[in-house]
């Protein structure tokens, strides 16, 4: 047995698929689904719904006067290619040589765990890759990247009026009013679309903002003027009672390019959305799907909807070439049905 027998596709995606069963679901995968496509390309329909408007008169025996739809408009575009590979480390491939020679398939479990542990950190930054495009599409209304000489913008067309600050930073805890914020851009969206908000995104940052605001502790601690601390559950049941709103913390991170680390959601922003899907998560064909899945001159194997994971023997030096590929974008339909609001305007 040799390491191009133990190194393969296959094993490396059926050791992440049993990987994945326990990890927590991202956000954005809750809001968007899943699909993939042929090509590169990528369309979609946003501000499809509009509030109802009354039916005109007409005199009898006259013509239907046509009326336009609402709100309709097609965008287009091209999904990124995302690429990158990695090979067995020259010290754990001599240590995996002896440990093949044993026979013992306790000790060699162990060392591909290892191997394998180290492999899908690939597709882990494929799926990372994921969500922080859906994440920067529903906070900010666009989606850029510059990496290894590549930059990529996508504007969803968030509506200028859907973009806010609120009154008064709501860091000034004794003079802001969340809860009046909150309602004015929900009453916005739903002045505008018919459609209502009623869940929205933040961070920890804006959510300790809404723990100290002295109107909501007076509003919740009534007999003591204000005096008490608020936990998390009294103060989404707050919002809930107040707004119809579900506020949800994402906390979570990851790191750029460069190492530096960000959050998914940026500090001192709220996203207000409504209930259901936001999108789709749009895979495109990697080349390796296309063209390398029914050849010999590597292994492929599919997993995550689209996400390509290939392996390729080496003879100079001896080794395993793992490369795992997406191209993919998410569309944001629900583009116009939000708003985001920055919590602490300067």
């Amino acid at each position: 047995m040799t390491i191009f027998e133990l190194i393969t596709s296959q094993e490396i995606a059926a050791y992440w698929t049993e990987l994945s069963q326990d990890q927590e679901p991202f956000i954005g995968e809750e809001l968007w689904d899943t699909q993939q496509k042929r090509g590169l390309d990528i369309k979609w329909i946003k501000g499809a719904k509009g509030l109802p408007v009354v039916l005109k008169n007409s005199a009898f025996d006259a013509a239907a006067i046509p009326r336009a739809r609402i709100g309709f408009e097609k965008l287009s575009a091209q999904m990124p290619f995302f690429k990158e590979s990695m090979y067995v480390d020259e010290e754990l491939r001599q240590e995996l040589n002896m440990v093949l020679e044993t026979g013992n398939q306790a000790y060699i479990d162990a060392i591909m765990n290892r191997v394998f542990d180290d492999e899908v950190q690939l597709i882990r930054s494929a799926r990372v890759s994921r969500e922080r495009m859906r994440m920067m599409a529903l906070t900010t209304g666009i989606v850029t990247m510059t990496s290894n000489g590549q930059y990529y913008y996508y504007d969803y067309g968030v509506p200028v009026g859907h973009k806010g600050n609120a009154a008064i930073s709501w860091a000034s805890t004794s003079t802001a009013d969340p809860i009046k914020d909150l309602r004015d851009a929900r009453d916005k969206i739903y002045d505008d679309t018919g459609v209502m908000p009623t869940r929205a995104i933040c961070g920890s940052a804006t959510w300790r903002m809404l723990r100290n605001n002295e109107k909501i502790k007076k509003a919740i601690y009534v007999l003591t003027n204000g005096v008490g601390e608020i936990s998390d559950s009294r103060l989404k049941t707050y919002i809930k009672d107040e707004l119809q709103l579900e506020i949800v913390l994402n906390d979570k991170r990851y790191k750029l390019e460069d190492g530096t680390t960000t959050r998914y959601v940026p500090d001192e922003t709220i996203v207000l959305f409504p209930e259901g899907k936001l999108g789709t998560t749009w895979f495109g064909t990697t080349p390796e799907q296309s063209d390398l899945m029914s050849g010999t001159a590597a292994n492929v194997t599919m997993v995550d909807t689209g996400v390509a994971v290939t392996t390729v023997k080496k003879t100079d030096p001896v080794n395993v070439e793992t490369k795992v590929t997406q191209i993919c974008l998410p569309s944001f339909e629900a583009a116009d049905n939000i708003y985001i609001m920055d919590v602490t305007p300067s």
